[in-house]
């Protein structure tokens, strides 16, 4: 296996999953990823194996995904909740600094913690996410989040996969579909494929989404934490407005428009890498 597997309690006794790649004593800053709305840690397998002979890294299951438990109370799926089951990963993990890598809820996150705990970001990398959430994006994910689809055989799932997802990677092949399926489902004993994710999820996400003052206070609050932020081209979550908002109230933000991409560039795109590796590089290395 390419990386070690933990399981910790949260502050309300909640188990959670984490997977952990790389040495933990690497003299580079760690990375930690979290991921989107209904996505799990496999999301970022790829882009870990690329940056842990350098670093650490480290791929966390929000509750209610994948192998972290489900909450019996889904009121506790709220931002509040994952900060503190951030800032108890960061305790058992032993990182006092870390550069968080943030697809879509993973990025709102990481701007919070920017607000609540800035000292511990070295960095922060914002994929396709921004202080405001274009309601288009946000009534297309409504359509599908929380609802269960019957479970599926590998080629169902990557046509599931495919009819929820095409607009965002037009270029996607039979087979990225297949591996987006394994990336965003979950295989039963039985050799069927369901969704890795506990529906009750969506409970709070729309009225989160549909926010009126936005997420400008937790995106200000990254004013003095380095910024990289990457956007799909063809994103209907973090539109050009926002994205060109974004830059003019932080001026020193690297920003990366990912090309033929929606929403959320998956991260194995060239484009993406380099920037990401040019970020750490710059911010991720203390000994330079």
């Amino acid at each position: 296996m390419d990386y070690r597997e933990h399981r910790f309690r949260a502050q309300d006794g909640l188990e959670l999953y984490y997977r952990d790649y790389g040495d933990r004593l690497a003299a580079a800053t760690p990375v930690l990823c979290l991921a989107g709305l209904t996505r799990n840690a496999n999301d970022f397998h790829d882009l870990a194996l690329h940056l842990c002979p350098a670093r650490r890294v480290i791929s966390f299951d929000l509750r209610g995904r994948g192998q972290s438990a489900h909450d019996p109370n889904p009121d506790n799926y709220t931002p509040g909740t994952y900060l503190s089951d951030i800032n108890h990963l960061l305790t058992v993990s032993g990182c006092h600094k870390v550069i968080i890598i943030g697809t879509s809820l993973g990025g709102l996150i990481a701007m919070a913690l920017g607000a609540v705990r800035a000292p511990a970001l070295a960095g922060v990398v914002l994929n396709d996410i921004g202080p405001e959430i274009d309601p288009i994006g946000v009534a297309r994910i409504s359509g599908y989040a929380g609802k269960t689809p019957a479970a599926m055989t590998l080629d169902q799932a990557a046509g599931h996969m495919k009819n929820l997802f095409a607009p965002a990677f037009p270029d996607f092949r039979a087979e990225d579909w297949r591996a987006e399926a394994e990336r965003g489902l979950r295989q039963r004993d039985d050799g069927m494929w369901v969704q890795d994710y506990d529906p009750a999820i969506a409970k709070n996400a729309t009225e989160q989404g549909d926010n009126p003052e936005g997420f400008w206070p937790y995106f200000n609050a990254l004013a003095q934490v380095p910024v990289l932020a990457l956007r799909g081209e063809l994103s209907d979550i973090l539109n050009p407005a926002t994205f060109a908002a974004m830059a003019k109230a932080k001026p020193d933000m690297i920003q990366v428009t990912v090309p033929n991409r929606g929403h959320a560039p998956n991260l194995s795109e060239p484009e993406c890498m380099a920037a990401i590796d040019r970020f750490l590089e710059a911010h991720g290395n203390p000994a330079h």
